[in-house]
């Protein structure tokens, strides 16, 4: 179910949820193991939905962003709604907050962000991955080679996975291993 992109051994996949703590304390430890490994990530939105009112709305917002600015400038917008998650409370805070770095970043906000619908269907795919495979919570991180993948269940131990799935990045059969636990 999961491989790296074409070209890539090795590849991090993570299903988040922009309004997840876990997932912003994962964040730039994810973002540094695959700058560290020069390795791609493969990002997933996973909007939990319930409690979480608003981080389908910053999902479509960041891919506003990724398709229509910079894949980099979505990266940050990404890390910036992590870090300033505590702030956002509701749908008008998360418009207030994505307001504010259009403006610092100088950018012109469209009025809707996804007119046809697209971002949101993208967005809806994503989380329909996730669901076929029974994901539960979020950030779900996958280290996956042509071969195999390993769910890492505790980011501490995502460098020593990376490592691992690199040294077995040779073996012929496809394989899946269970969750890296410690």
């Amino acid at each position: 179910m999961f491989k790296p992109p074409a070209g890539a051994r090795v590849a991090v996949v993570e299903f988040e949820d922009l309004e997840c703590p876990a997932c912003a304390h994962a964040f730039p430890i994810v973002h540094a193991a695959v700058a560290h490994y020069s390795i791609p990530l493969v990002r997933r939105d996973f909007p939990l939905g319930g409690a979480h009112i608003w981080s389908g709305d910053a999902a479509i917002w960041a891919r506003y962003i990724q398709d229509k600015v910079s894949p980099k400038t979505a990266e940050e917008y990404r890390g910036a709604v992590f870090a300033a998650q505590m702030g956002i409370a509701s749908k008008d805070d998360m418009m207030s907050f994505t307001r504010r770095f259009f403006q610092t970043h100088g950018m012109q906000m469209p009025f809707v962000p996804d007119p046809s619908g697209h971002l949101g269907s993208e967005v809806k795919a994503d989380r329909s991955v996730g669901e076929k495979m029974g994901l539960q919570h979020t950030p779900t991180i996958i280290v996956c080679s042509q071969h195999e993948w390993v769910q890492v269940t505790d980011v501490s131990q995502l460098y020593q996975t990376i490592d691992q799935v690199m040294a077995q990045a040779g073996s012929a059969a496809p394989t899946k291993t269970g969750a890296v636990k410690k």
